[in-house]
């Protein structure tokens, strides 16, 4: 097997470093300015580390018992939940992190899946991330990001730690290349289709002396000496689950007045009544130790479709302001029923189970969990609109806005675009997921009224797993409505993300249906414009697919209601796709006219970033035509405007082109250094030589 791994790890690290350029990035990354910056994402220990003494000893074997040339070493940490696999991998991981220089990752997959399934170039990106390859230079196509991966880590000394697993296919694509290289990863159970050799550390339930020595780490308290018996019963309860165990000294904090053999009574006791087991009458006594409200919010938090729990959201769920949702949340905590991580709240998988449970008990007809999931479903569209429309500006919608009366919080307000897009970057997960959780609720215009402003966000953050589920939910919602614009424009909306995975024919029948609904819809203006946009997207395929006349066909098509309508900016547009399109068939005089007429009307109508994008398609064309003279000012402006906006990806583009221009005009001096400008940039941003383009 071991034989079998570092022919396969070695064959893919073969695929992705055959250009020059990849190795140079290679060597500026692990070169004194990366040593600067090692990535180290490890939460702080939050209490001392006791026992698994074995386990520990187990993966330290391992690591020094590895032999080169055999991949990276995988160990495998499995058990319930609860039992502390994450605990020991953190604790593993910091220290082993000196023996691993090039630094220490984590990704919980658990944070990436959805409806089951995990998002895996989300994972990579997430990966790409903490190795310092900012987001407009990572690959957008799954295959490409792994094989990016492997490139920047193949002579590297990571220590990566993967959480959460379900599937040995979902390990695979996260692993580093060096067979230098530690990858611990977390799991329930025996990943049997993990294709590469892996050191299986299985965890069971503590010992009770085990548990004991962690109770007394996790609780500084007398009665714990003074009651061993009742330690010992309250020990037995928690079925040696650390988990279970936090959860158990946090209680017991916070009822210090009381003998520790009342509690683990009381405890008992409800247990016969309940016929539970011992860790879930913690939780319960927990819970029942909550004032009304917060008790409410436990219950209501598993609706939140995100691993992570933030204020807004609590209070839209409970109908209250953010301070008080905040309070409540801190109470939570307090009970040993939430956790405070870096990036917000989160609950224990068995904790979000056990307050599903409270809310089947406190709701059984439903009736609050579906006013809850109203309010929350509300309120991210409104949040999401309001994201959307500082980012982008007024633009084509067809959904109502909710009502905010009687939801309780106020919308948020969002200072400019920078933070309108972080907002909605942020909070993707529970916006997606909202989707879904509106669909199945039977909520269709929410549904789809929710792929709306999630249009403009997956233009600058494409995420392919999480966009193509939801537009597919939006696209059987509107058909649900039968409401015909919704119809129309959540079929373009799929469209694009298809095609951009590859999936040309089912782009092209979502597009075909949308054209032919459209030619139905009535003439007002939103209706033509959503018709001629219909018409835009079709064109945009056949660009893709290299049907150029068809394109054409289309971008003229859409051009010309455009003008019917005095839609100045969708003439704009459409005359650049269709300059565009004459660039890519060779007819250089064609495009240049008509990109000479997109960029005029762009910097007429005080679009800096359409006046950019026109006149460096125009300088393109002008070079093209043999006038590279002409063309220069051109691309220096658009040069400009890409560094104003913080664009890393135009910038190349623009010095690539200004050195190409250069050449043209047989200054070789200053062609070179735009190249060795550009090359900086993509070597400091941590991509590969080729940029994506829009």
């Amino acid at each position: 097997m071991a034989d079998e791994t570092r022919n396969h790890l070695d064959g893919r690290a073969h695929v992705v470093v055959q250009s020059g350029r990849i190795e140079q990035l290679h060597q500026h990354i692990g070169g004194p300015e990366a040593e600067a910056a090692v990535p180290f994402q490890l939460p702080p220990a939050g209490h001392r580390f006791a026992n698994r003494v074995a386990e520990q000893e187990r993966i330290r074997r391992a690591v020094e018992d590895h032999v080169p040339q055999a991949g990276p070493l995988v160990a495998l940490l499995t058990g319930i939940g609860g039992v502390g696999k994450t605990a020991l991998g953190f604790h593993v991981a910091r220290h082993l992190a000196d023996r691993y220089p090039d630094g220490v990752l984590h990704v919980d997959l658990d944070d990436h899946r959805r409806e089951g399934a995990v998002e895996l170039a989300e994972a990579v990106g997430e990966m790409l991330a903490g190795l310092k390859v900012e987001k407009d230079w990572r690959e957008r196509a799954f295959a490409a990001r792994v094989k990016q991966l492997w490139t920047l880590t193949r002579d590297k000394q990571l220590l990566v730690v993967i959480d959460n697993a379900r599937f040995g296919s979902e390990v695979t694509p996260l692993l580093p290349a060096s067979d230098r290289s530690l990858a611990l990863v977390t799991s329930q159970g025996t990943l049997y289709d993990l294709d590469v050799a892996a050191v299986e550390v299985p965890l069971g339930p503590l010992p009770a002396p085990d548990a004991v020595e962690l109770l007394r780490h996790l609780v500084d308290d007398p009665r714990l000496a003074a009651e061993p018996e009742a330690l010992a019963d309250l020990v037995e309860g928690c079925a040696g689950l650390p988990a279970a165990l936090l959860v158990a000294g946090r209680w017991v904090r916070k009822y210090r007045r009381r003998p520790l053999s009342r509690l683990v009574g009381e405890l008992t006791a409800e247990l016969r009544e309940k016929g539970l087991p011992m860790v879930e009458a913690v939780w319960d006594a927990a819970y029942e130790g909550l004032d009304g409200e917060a008790a409410r919010l436990y219950r209501l938090l598993p609706l939140l479709p995100a691993p992570v729990i933030g204020e807004e959201p609590a209070a839209a769920l409970l109908g209250s302001g953010y301070d008080e949702a905040a309070d409540l949340l801190e109470e939570l905590q307090r009970a040993g029923l939430l956790d405070e991580g870096v990036d917000g709240w989160r609950m224990h998988d068995l904790l979000r189970g056990h307050a599903e449970r409270r809310l089947g008990q406190a709701d059984p007809a439903g009736a609050e969990r579906d006013r809850a999931l109203g309010a929350l479903v509300r309120w991210y569209r409104r949040q999401a609109a309001r994201a959307d429309r500082t980012a982008a500006g007024p633009r084509m919608t067809f959904a109502p806005q909710p009502d905010p009366a009687g939801d309780g919080p106020a919308d948020l307000l969002f200072e400019d675009k920078a933070h309108a897009l972080r907002w909605l970057e942020r909070n993707r997960a529970a916006l997606f997921g909202c989707v879904r959780l509106a669909f199945d609720a039977g909520r269709y215009e929410d549904a789809w009224g929710l792929c709306e402003p999630l249009w403009t966000h997956y233009l600058d953050h494409p995420h392919p797993g999480e966009v193509l589920a939801a537009f597919r939910t939006g696209v059987e919602a509107a058909d649900r409505t039968e409401f015909l614009p919704a119809m129309v424009r959540m079929r373009c909306q799929l469209a694009r993300p298809l095609w951009e995975a590859g999936r040309h024919e089912e782009a092209a029948r979502q597009l075909d249906q949308a054209v032919h609904a459209a030619q139905a819809l009535g003439t007002s203006f939103e209706e033509d414009r959503l018709r001629a946009s219909a018409l835009e997207f079709q064109g945009l395929l056949k660009a893709e697919t290299g049907d150029l006349a068809g394109a054409v066909a289309d971008f003229t098509a859409s051009r010309e209601i455009h003008a019917r309508i005095g839609n100045a900016y969708g003439v704009l547009l459409l005359t650049h796709q269709e300059g565009k399109v004459a660039l890519r068939r060779g007819e250089s005089q064609e495009a240049v006219g008509l990109l000479e007429r997109a960029h005029a009307a762009a910097v007429e109508q005080g679009r800096e970033r359409m006046a950019a994008r026109t006149g460096f398609e125009l300088g393109r064309a002008l070079r093209a035509a043999g006038r590279p003279e002409e063309a220069d000012a051109l691309v220096a402006a658009a040069l400009e405007s890409a560094r104003r906006r913080g664009s890393a990806t135009d910038e190349v583009r623009a010095l690539r082109e200004l050195a190409e221009l250069a050449d043209a005009l047989g200054e070789a001096g200053r062609a070179e250094e735009h190249r060795a400008e550009a090359g900086r940039i993509v070597a400091l941003r941590g991509g590969l030589p080729t940029p994506h383009t829009s």
